[in-house]
């Protein structure tokens, strides 16, 4: 192992495009692991929650009791949340209210630009380097509200679409159905700033020994 390791990062594979953030993940320098249970967290350096329907998504969180423990390890270690998983970082979910783990400085409306058929692709600029970011967005919620910790990096009709709060990151549009990983690289950067290359080594080892299990 070298300081310069790639970080492990899981990704909530409960419902949603994990296959694509994993492969978005590997494109963009680290190591990608499907979760699907609360052990399965051990060794992570980092998270994805990836999109999906927010309310399958609790109900499974709820019925295998992981919301506490995602919860708790969220906001311990970076966590990226894209469309559904943006709703469940809020610290407040409307339209419908419900759950979440309360960790983004954040209101977020569910549903708010109409249903599948309202579905849409987007180019415009953003505070990330390198011109023009695609974003594809389907069935997005809205980012209504922001705490002053929270930085927006990209913005639709005039709210924000992709935001940044120490490490936690959200995203209202889908990063991983596009070709331009600038956005998962961003994410894997925070990841590696947040995580000592000890740290890193020791997590991947503990990989490892789970992986012989």
């Amino acid at each position: 192992m070298t300081p310069q390791s790639p970080p492990t990062i899981g990704v909530l594979a409960i419902q949603g495009n994990f296959a694509q953030h994993a492969q978005a993940l590997a494109e963009a320098g680290a190591e990608a692991d499907e979760v699907r249970k609360p052990d399965q967290r051990a060794g992570l350096d980092g998270l994805i929650l990836p999109g999906g329907e927010s309310t399958t998504i609790l109900r499974f969180l709820e019925k295998l009791n992981f919301f506490d423990v995602l919860q708790d390890f969220c906001g311990d270690k970076p966590v990226f949340g894209t469309c559904a998983g943006a709703i469940l970082l809020a610290r407040e979910v409307r339209h419908p209210a419900q759950r979440s783990l309360g960790l983004l400085d954040a209101v977020v409306e569910r549903n708010a630009y109409g249903r599948q058929i309202d579905s849409t692709i987007l180019t415009a600029q953003t505070e990330l380097p390198g011109g023009p970011l695609e974003m594809v967005f389907i069935r997005a919620p809205r980012i209504v509200e922001t705490g002053a910790g929270v930085e927006v990096l990209a913005r639709r009709d005039g709210f924000p679409v992709l935001v940044r709060q120490g490490s936690i990151m959200a995203a209202t549009f889908h990063p991983e159905l596009s070709t331009d990983r600038r956005v998962h690289r961003m994410f894997v950067e925070t990841v590696m700033a947040a995580t000592p290359p000890c740290e890193r080594e020791q997590n991947q080892e503990q990989k490892q020994v789970l992986r012989l299990r």
